[in-house]
């Protein structure tokens, strides 16, 4: 099931961070995408540029329990980025669920289970009946981001 995410641009400034970075609909070798591009900085404790959706609008919970995974087709700079999950069991911003891939500068399909993510400061089992919110997340050392997402599929 293709999901049709609206994307939003967020940054370490949120927490006094100094990284910039933006989000724009682009084609890239002929397929449209949403590109997260910007300059990851690890200056004044900062260190990432995010580009985030809602599966519901208003942040409410999306019943993944019939599904497997999820897949992204990306294409980027070579660099290892985030996909990251949260669900409505997540009190803190801080917390995710979070599994990392790069992404090649041809277009690639990454596909990942649900149990490949992570739990990231959290003792909560990932629960896909409680599924909010989806992010694709540069960060971890300073570098330039450049990362397209053309499309994002809940597999079964």
């Amino acid at each position: 099931m293709e999901l049709a995410l609206d994307w939003e641009f967020v940054a370490d400034t949120v927490m006094g961070g100094v990284s910039q970075g933006r989000i724009r609909t682009v084609t890239r070798a002929g397929r449209a995408a949403m590109a997260l591009t910007g300059r990851v900085s690890l200056e004044n404790d900062g260190g990432f540029v995010q580009m985030a959706a809602d599966l519901v609008p208003g942040g409410g919970a999306f019943d993944a329990n019939g599904y497997a995974g999820i897949e992204i087709d990306v294409c980027g700079n070579g660099e290892t980025y985030d996909l990251r999950l949260r669900t409505t069991d997540l009190t803190r911003p801080w917390q995710s669920y979070r599994v990392d891939f790069v992404a090649p500068a041809d277009w690639v399909t990454h596909r990942f289970a649900f149990a490949d993510f992570e739990a990231h400061r959290t003792d909560v089992p990932f629960d896909p009946t409680g599924l909010r919110r989806l992010g694709i997340v540069a960060i971890g050392h300073a570098f330039d981001a450049d990362v397209a997402v053309a499309a994002v599929r809940l597999t079964r």
